[in-house]
């Protein structure tokens, strides 16, 4: 196959790759997950010094309470260590040592907390600088308010109840849909209360208790509801409130992307779509420290990625004679295409796969490049594997490639 030669080699993608983005992670051969964020503080850190924290969550960063925590150790700069916890199958010394036996969990200078909010709080009382709530005194018992609502005014209950459950009938779920909106209606009327477009006048604890949950309900409910907030003239302070989250550089480390999100909710509540995802982000597919994110990981973690495709893809199918060989060098050549493209393409001409000419594929080839592409497309989990950005200028690319071979 003639066109392997004009691809750049694995080693030069991956140097060229870190040349445009910052973003690096451990490996963890052999773990789940096999990679993980390395926190943005953690160089702070004097040589051969533990951090202050240890946080306990969710292997797959699905968990929403899981991303508050994570986001406001980011957000005040706290460097921290994580321990992952497979929550199909916790380890007993978890569950003895966490009564709830839930995620997250975190020992704050070997002081074992538990609850999202009350991590929260814990690392605000040891942590005072930068702050995440307001110095002034009533302000700061307004947010100490909310913080508390957040967790109890009913929100979070009637957004998944209408999100997850199946009506008996047209009637049951348009007033699930009203209750629904009366408790959005009430977050507008609370990011009215100050200026600019938080809870309070400055990004705060409150906007961190909701992020995670908004973030989830902005993706699904289009797909499981046919229902929109993004977008939507009545609730114009929530669009500005995600507009100003979309500013934060930890926003972007910490949050997931809508595809993983809704696969999220299919594989875990078996809750069947009726509508459309939202459309990926084009500008964030095109910007490149996104796609040389994506570019990194994927060549920095191509091992783990070609054994999970021969593994699950069932890809191996499409073996003649059973040489599997040829189909892990037919995967390898598709995942280093994609890695190419991401940081050299935008535009580039691509091998085509029945189209013909001197730069067509095998058809074999050409089959087991459109089952790795779209395996790995939607095997992608932001942020377990990569940020969001990241995630989604990977799967812009990987659709704009599969296209092209098959």
């Amino acid at each position: 196959m003639s066109i392997q030669g004009t691809l750049s080699s694995w080693e030069e993608l991956l140097d060229t790759a870190r040349k445009n983005t910052s973003a690096r992670r451990v490996r963890r051969l052999g773990q789940s997950p096999s990679t993980a964020p390395i926190p943005s503080s953690l160089h702070k850190l004097p040589p051969n010094t533990a951090p202050p924290v240890l946080l306990y969550r969710d292997t797959n960063s699905w968990c929403p309470f899981c991303e508050r925590v994570w986001f406001a150790l980011e957000e005040k700069e706290i460097p921290f260590e994580t321990e992952f916890i497979d929550l199909s199958n916790k380890p007993k010394w978890y569950t003895d040592l966490v009564p709830t036996t839930l995620v997250p969990a975190a020992k704050i200078e070997g002081k074992l907390v538990y609850e999202s909010k009350d991590i929260l709080l814990a690392l605000e009382e040891r942590f005072t600088t930068p702050s995440l709530l307001p110095e002034n005194s009533e302000e700061n018992a307004v947010a100490r308010q909310w913080v508390e609502e957040a967790e109890t005014n009913g929100f979070r209950d009637i957004a998944y109840k209408f999100l997850r459950e199946i009506p008996t009938d047209a009637h049951e779920l348009a007033n699930l849909q009203a209750a629904f909106e009366t408790k959005l209606d009430e977050l507008e009327q609370a990011l009215s209360k100050y200026p600019g477009s938080y809870f309070l006048s400055s990004f705060s604890l409150v906007d961190i208790m909701y992020s995670p949950h908004l973030d989830r309900l902005a993706a699904n409910l289009p797909v499981y509801r046919g229902y929109h907030i993004k977008g939507n003239p009545r609730f114009s302070r929530i669009n500005a409130w995600f507009e100003a989250l979309n500013q934060r550089p930890t926003y972007h480390r910490v949050k997931s992307d809508h595809i993983t999100n809704n696969l999220l909710l299919r594989r875990r509540w078996g809750v069947e779509p009726i509508g459309n995802s939202l459309p990926l982000d084009p500008v964030d597919s095109e910007k490149i420290q996104f796609r040389a994110e994506a570019a990194e990981r994927l060549s920095d973690n191509r091992e783990v990625a070609i054994a999970d495709i021969l593994k699950n893809s069932g890809v191996q199918a499409l073996a003649v004679d059973g040489n599997i060989s040829a189909v892990q060098e037919a995967v390898e050549f598709h995942l280093r295409l994609l890695a190419d493209y991401l940081i050299n393409g935008n535009g580039a001409a691509l091998p085509g796969g029945r189209t013909g000419g001197k730069d067509s594929l095998d058809p074999t080839v050409a089959a087991v490049g459109a089952i790795t592409l779209a395996y790995v497309r939607n095997r992608i989990c932001a942020p377990r594997d990569m940020s969001a950005g990241a995630a989604t200028a990977f799967r812009v690319a990987a659709d704009k490639v599969l296209a092209s071979v098959y």
